[in-house]
């Protein structure tokens, strides 16, 4: 049992200990290590302002994604290499990044530009082809109010890509990973002030265990919820389960057409993985949050968040996804429609957590259709999500599951007009009446993101929205159905619940 997280921090080793290991990482970045070049502004993950590359040794080599420092925290990230912006320089000179950030005039105030600058090198770390469109998809989530987007795209359509050099020659990871690999095969227990702990075990039974003696622990994923409660004071992190190293919970695979994702797969291995087998999932995924928040954000923290505005969970009521929950008495199967009890509540037992989730593939036939209502189109919160699998024969419903969120307390099954539509045709009639009679089901409330009127006339339309895709023989546009306009004021980040 170690009593210290091991981190490395541009290539220079640390082993931090004590109440240095419950701090964010942007704080530990900016006070105690004068890497400045991380800012923070939002201190939610929104801004991208305090974006970092942070790599994980896997497989006797290291992968780097951006994430956002400042809702990371010290007990998250053993045997992790983080790479800041002046950690980007080569031979003490700016990248080609950098370089073309200033020839284009990129940057005003800069406050924002190493965030940026940060992010486009990710990108420029893969061998995809990086065009305007893929420059913004992969820069989604950092925000710039004063220079504008314009130069910043020429910049990154500026850069030379034979000149970069890579981070895996910038950082030779030999040495790393053998450190790693060497150093962190035990669990970790640290201890701070006023009783505040931090367990990072590296099995699940050691996890359950610790669960099973501390049953208020906080188990702490991806963070990208926790941290923003955390930074705003709402949380306070006394005592922490942190399941960052046990690999198990990240694997995720496609086996006997379903999907098997670990508690702790990200949102991004989860969208890679669903491209070929589950598609619709994977379109609805392009707009769930930012990717340093899908680099972060799990499926497990998703689901055990409880949030009924949750991006994945119509989608997964519809399909039947399977939550597989471990303990110290062993593993049991929950259907996800029957998981939660209401707001933020769930049916797991105090000295539980979930170790597996199972989602079946769209049986062959049938048509599944996921709709997502925002305010603006990244990186918002729902106002209203909708998910349908309908079997159909001829013109003629066969059989239809339909689940809304953002509609009540928990995401709502529709089960009555499910009944109901079964054996009717596949008409505009039929589709509009069943959307009278959701709209007389659902139960939502007025908040900043839309009126409870707003909400419970979008629960009738989406069924004339969704008689037309169909009618259309095709899917509706990205546009269409992830990123209509609600009419309302608020603001929001588009993470809940990604944990």
């Amino acid at each position: 049992m170690r009593d210290f997280l091991l981190l490395y921090v541009n290539g220079v080793r640390h082993e931090i200990r004590g109440d240095r290991a419950f701090a964010s990482l942007s704080d530990f970045l900016r006070d105690g290590q004068r890497l400045t070049g991380t800012k923070i502004v939002c201190a939610e993950g929104d801004c991208g302002s305090c974006t970092v590359l942070l790599g994980r040794v896997a497989v006797g080599s290291i992968t780097y994604e951006t994430v956002t420092s400042c809702i990371q925290f010290l007990y998250q990230l053993d045997g992790a290499h983080v790479v800041t912006v002046e950690g980007l320089k080569v031979a003490g000179r700016l990248n080609p990044v950098q370089e073309a950030m200033l020839t284009c005039h990129g940057a005003q105030c800069g406050f924002c530009t190493p965030g940026f600058v940060v992010a486009m090198t990710g990108i420029f770390e893969s061998d995809a082809p990086v065009d305007a469109c893929s420059l913004k998809r992969g820069l989604t989530g950092n925000l710039c109010r004063c220079t504008g987007y314009e130069a910043i795209i020429k910049a990154g359509l500026a850069v030379d890509r034979t000149a970069i050099t890579r981070l895996s020659e910038l950082y030779p990871s030999a040495t790393l990973v053998a450190d790693v690999e060497q150093t962190c095969r035990n669990a970790v227990e640290l201890r701070g002030s006023e009783g505040r702990v931090a367990y990072i075990p590296t099995t699940l039974d050691q996890a359950v265990e610790f669960k099973a003696r501390h049953p208020n622990c906080i188990p702490f994923a991806g963070g990208t919820d926790l941290g923003v409660q955390i930074n705003k004071g709402r949380r306070d992190a006394l005592e922490v389960l942190a399941l960052s190293r046990i690999a198990d919970l990240h694997d995720s695979k496609i086996d006997n057409d379903t999907i098997v994702a670990g508690a702790c797969a990200s949102w991004t291995a989860i969208e890679s993985l669903t491209a070929g087998a589950l598609p619709e999932f994977a379109v609805m995924l392009d707009r769930f949050a930012s990717p340093p928040i899908r680099n972060a954000g799990t499926i497990g923290g998703n689901i055990a968040n409880g949030s009924p505005i949750a991006d994945s969970m119509p989608a997964m009521y519809v399909l039947g996804a399977q939550i597989e929950l471990a303990s110290v008495r062993g593993r049991r199967s929950v259907d996800i429609n029957d998981f939660f009890t209401g707001y933020k509540r769930t049916l797991m037992a105090a000295d539980e957590l979930i170790s597996r989730v199972i989602i079946p593939v769209t049986p062959a036939g049938s048509v599944l259709r996921i709709y997502k209502i925002t305010k603006r189109q990244d990186l918002d919160i729902s106002t209203f999500t909708a998910a349908f699998l309908l079997k159909r024969s001829g013109n003629t419903v066969d059989s239809i599951r339909i689940a809304y969120g953002g509609v009540g307390p928990t995401v709502l099954r529709l089960t009555d007009v499910e009944t109901w539509l079964a054996g009717r045709a596949i008409d505009e009639e039929t589709f509009t009446e069943a959307g009278d009679r959701a709209a007389a089901i659902v139960a939502p409330i007025s908040d900043v993101r839309g009126s409870a009127a707003y909400r419970a006339r979008l629960a009738a339309n989406i069924f004339v929205k969704f008689f037309n895709d169909l009618s259309d023989h095709r899917s509706s546009p990205l546009s269409d159905r992830f990123t209509s306009p609600a009419p309302s004021n608020g603001n929001g980040n588009g993470k809940v619940g990604a944990r």
